[in-house]
């Protein structure tokens, strides 16, 4: 065997020219496959990031909550939730995995800004902002990103953050500088308020009401009016400062979008009733401890809080965009693969082919001195292999080589659904099951695309071959 491989690189390198060409496609497919590969891992990694730090690993609802409730921040509340976050928190098992355990209430009403004679359904999320900018710095898979601040954070308590796109729709582009904001003359011209006019006296009313309940925490500033259904099924309006009008990534997030403390949000729905969340955000130290720490959380509540239904939803089913995005570029890697394995058994056949007939009178004479049939096709089999194995060995090294030149070139993009752009990294380095998989599979199919010119190399004739020209 020994002797055989010594044979085979002999050949490889006597027909040198041939050779090197045949590795240089198999060096540009691995290439291919491996920083495609790493560019799909870091956007899968770069979107669970988003997600960790905006929702947490965990989120504990009522039960039915994901599904119809919504809408229905009232009847899907979790009533008790302090006391379940102490629990959480308390527990020796959970205190090693747990960053931040924070409550949100989600809702749903119209935002107006009657002065202009402008409103618009939204969607609103009350939250505590210290806790969120802890959950911001979450930063697993070190990414090279700047460190952000929940915009709520170190605001009065009447504050709040709307979206771009709805800053425009309420017409309040000039006091939170919001650029690109020209509208139509003959639109505005239209639509343009009466002067005098106002929202109805009854909205009016309940918003002085909610604004002297704020008391002292008041600001100045460009302010909304947020119309919500409160517990009992009666409309409630809060009067909010507008402290900054901040991008979403999304045209439809950013039409609708609504930040505001929790216990402003708590008071709109619930008022003077005892305040509810919809959702317990659980951030953990690492995603690999997501199994354990969701069996466990599940335990505690089953245990200690079983007059009260809740289910424990991961970050991948909040989000199911997650999944698909991981689906697509599962089904694009595997067609990438399959395609240059393709052309690499095409460019092995061909280059052994060519060898057989170019060695025709060599094997006749290999022959003719003793050697079996299953020797020669050996021989062959043996040259592909070694092919494979050279050309996969130089495309991983390249590979790893490129991705450090384009990790460290400084080059900038704006993935989907994100605000501001991003390095470019590609993560090649440290995914060793990719690398291993690439390396083993694609030398296989140098070696098997060398069997059948190798067979029909070891069923020449002696006589024949010795008299080819």
């Amino acid at each position: 065997m020994k002797n055989t491989l010594i044979l085979a690189l002999r050949n490889l390198q006597r027909n040198r020219r041939r050779s090197v060409t045949t590795a240089l496609a198999i060096i540009v497919g691995v290439c291919a496959i491996l920083l495609f590969g790493g560019f799909s891992k870091d956007i899968m990694l770069g979107m669970q990031t988003d997600f960790v730090r905006h929702g947490g690993h965990l989120q504990i609802q009522r039960h039915g909550y994901f599904v119809y409730g919504a809408g229905n921040p009232r009847a899907y509340g979790i009533a008790n939730y302090e006391r379940v976050m102490d629990v959480l928190r308390e527990d020796p098992a959970l205190r090693e995995m747990i960053v931040v355990v924070t409550p949100t209430l989600e809702l749903g009403g119209v935002a107006g800004n009657f002065a202009a004679g402008a409103s618009r359904t939204v969607y609103a999320e009350g939250s505590i902002a210290a806790e969120q900018s802890r959950m911001q710095a979450w930063n697993e898979y070190g990414f090279n990103d700047p460190l952000e601040v929940a915009p709520l954070e170190n605001t009065s308590a009447d504050a709040a953050v709307i979206g771009e796109g709805l800053a425009r729709m309420l017409r309040l582009c000039g006091p939170l500088r919001v650029s690109d904001c020209a509208e139509p003359r003959d639109v505005a011209t239209e639509s343009a308020p009466e002067e005098g006019a106002s929202a109805p006296g009854d909205v009016l009313a309940l918003a002085a009401a909610e604004q002297s309940g704020a008391g002292a925490g008041a600001s100045s500033g460009p302010r909304i009016d947020l119309l919500a259904a409160s517990a009992h099924g009666v409309p409630n309006v809060g009067s909010f400062t507008v402290a900054k009008a901040q991008r979403q990534g999304v045209k439809e997030l950013d039409d609708i979008y609504v930040a505001l403390h929790l216990p402003a949000a708590q008071r709109l729905v619930y008022g003077a009733e005892a305040p509810r969340v919809t959702a317990i955000e659980v951030q953990l130290k690492h995603t690999a401890q997501l199994p354990e720490a969701r069996r466990r959380i599940e335990a505690l509540l089953a245990s200690r809080f079983s007059g009260e239904p809740m289910q424990v939803l991961d970050f991948a089913t909040l989000n199911p965009s997650y999944g698909q995005t991981i689906g697509m570029f599962d089904v694009i890697f595997e067609f990438v693969f399959v395609l240059i394995a393709a052309i690499v058994l095409f460019v092995v056949s061909n280059t052994m082919s060519t060898s057989v007939v170019e060695r025709t009178v060599e094997i006749g004479t290999l022959r003719a001195m003793g050697d079996r049939r299953g020797d020669i096709q050996t021989l062959f089999v043996y040259e592909g292999l070694l092919l494979g194995l050279l050309g996969t060995v130089a495309g991983v090294l390249v590979a790893l080589l490129v991705s450090f030149g384009v990790n460290r070139s400084g080059l900038m993009w704006t993935p989907p659904a994100r605000v501001d752009p991003i390095a470019l990294t590609v993560r090649v380095w440290g995914q060793w099951r990719q690398i291993g998989l690439t390396f083993v599979i694609l030398a296989i199919v140098a070696t098997v695309s060398s069997w059948w010119p190798a067979r029909r190399a070891s069923r020449l004739s002696i006589v024949d071959a010795l008299r080819h020209v």
